[in-house]
């Protein structure tokens, strides 16, 4: 149970991470879009270049401003990806069986997102919510569930098969599950990807994450 617990405090959720605004964003009002703008740019300033001693804190009022945006505009699917986004994160810097609870209000929000507009930030509410259900862990004590997460990532790379982050989420998964020559293409192919615009700090620790991954591989094949 122990090793449970540690595995939940570890999630570092890096999830759907990147995703720009594009497609149904566009829908959102000139306050939203800066709002979520302004949450993207301080996640990646909170998850790449904070000390982890500072992170939790960060990310709780991260959370409160991405929950305040999201009790604006209700009907954002954009607002909820992120309100889950960060939640995860949080969790990860919190750690414990606190962390839990988080993920799972995580969850709904990804959820929640999904139902409101699958395809929003090209798909990237399957990503993330993915990303948790690999992350978790299982019954009892989490609803972790590795075949649920592959068939979500599978979906987020339908949406968006030249993605950073779903590229890179999916061969964090295959990495984890030992299958590490399916691993590596997934992993080259997310450190190839296009830059993303407006989200050169997310792309940089992105494909830092990216490298360590394809280190590991290259160790065990």
């Amino acid at each position: 149970m122990k090793n449970a617990h540690r595995h939940l405090l570890a999630i570092a959720f890096t999830a759907a991470m990147g995703a720009g605004l594009s497609g149904p964003a566009l829908a959102l009002s000139d306050g939203a879009r800066q709002q979520l703008d302004g949450i993207q740019a301080r996640w990646a300033e909170v998850n790449y270049k904070l000390p982890d001693k500072q992170r939790e804190a960060a990310f709780a009022d991260l959370s409160q401003q991405a929950a305040q945006a999201v009790a604006a505009e209700p009907a954002s699917a954009e607002l909820h990806i992120w309100h889950g986004i960060v939640l995860s994160t949080y969790a990860g810097a919190k750690g414990g069986l606190g962390a839990l609870d988080l993920v799972k209000k995580a969850r709904a929000e990804l959820e929640e997102a999904l139902k409101l507009d699958p395809k929003a930030l090209d798909g990237s509410a399957y990503t993330s919510l993915g990303s948790l259900y690999y992350q978790v862990p299982g019954w009892p004590l989490g609803f972790g569930d590795d075949a649920k997460a592959e068939t979500l990532l599978k979906q987020a790379l339908a949406i968006n098969p030249d993605g950073i982050d779903p590229n890179y989420f999916y061969g964090d998964f295959l990495l984890r599950k030992k299958r590490y020559a399916q691993a590596r293409p997934v992993l080259e192919k997310a450190l190839a990807a296009p830059d993303r615009p407006g989200r050169a700090a997310a792309d940089e620790g992105r494909r830092g994450e990216i490298r360590q991954r394809l280190k590991e591989i290259e160790g065990r094949l």
